[in-house]
């Protein structure tokens, strides 16, 4: 696979570590939840590299949409990355949504092969959103046994998994879980709530650096 393209958000001062982060199924790392996140991220001391997955170029090569790729395409995408770029301090990998799964079963199958230190996720995609919610359809059922510190920081009113199903779900006593108030999938609560977005944003952000001083570091 030849080399895919990225975007670098780096820190005033040297990283202590470096995340990967993968977008959602339906926008690009240029989407405004993901360079936000990006540039909130870096401006507490990491490294942040953005990438797309091929049939988010493709749509922005050809202008027009195609759904994601599979699942295994998906994986030999990311972890092409993580062969690809420059890694300062520690490594660790996430995304948004489906980014986030893919780096979930990528750390949770090879993190020592590839020196992978911890995984973070923006909005699990647990279930599929207005389906029936039971076990067995549960995507996230490899995080009952991941070995790997794992922060997931999820909407308390996501329609992929809120509060109240996720402290329901079996996870590994390595992952822990920031819910931010009155958030869907991409954390902006409603307005009748007396939540910003702006605050769902830094409380996310204070999550992640706390999980890596306390997780990784």
């Amino acid at each position: 696979m030849s080399d895919i393209p990225v975007l670098i958000n780096s820190p005033e001062a040297s990283p202590h570590s470096t995340l990967i982060l993968a977008h959602g199924a339906g926008a690009g790392m240029e989407h405004a939840f993901i360079e936000d996140a990006a540039k909130r991220i870096a401006a507490n001391g990491m490294k942040v590299i953005r990438f797309e997955f091929p049939y988010m170029q493709r749509r922005r090569d050809e202008g027009k949409k195609f759904p994601p790729n599979r699942m295994p395409v998906l994986l030999e995408a990311f972890e092409a990355v993580i062969k690809q770029v420059p890694i300062e301090g520690k490594l660790l990998i996430g995304g948004k949504s489906m980014g986030g799964r893919v780096a979930s079963l990528i750390a949770a199958e090879h993190a020592k092969t590839l020196g992978i230190e911890g995984l973070i996720v923006l909005g699990y995609p647990f279930f599929a959103a207005r389906k029936e919610r039971i076990a067995q359809n549960n995507r996230g059922a490899h995080l009952a046994n991941i070995e790997l510190p794992t922060l997931i920081v999820q909407g308390d009113r996501d329609t992929f998994g809120g509060e109240v199903e996720v402290k329901q779900l079996p996870l590994s006593p390595t992952v822990k879980t920031v819910f931010v108030a009155d958030g869907d999938h991409s954390f902006k609560p409603r307005v009748k709530s007396g939540f910003t977005l702006d605050q769902n944003m830094a409380t996310m952000a204070e999550a992640i650096t706390k999980f890596q001083q306390e997780c990784v570091l």
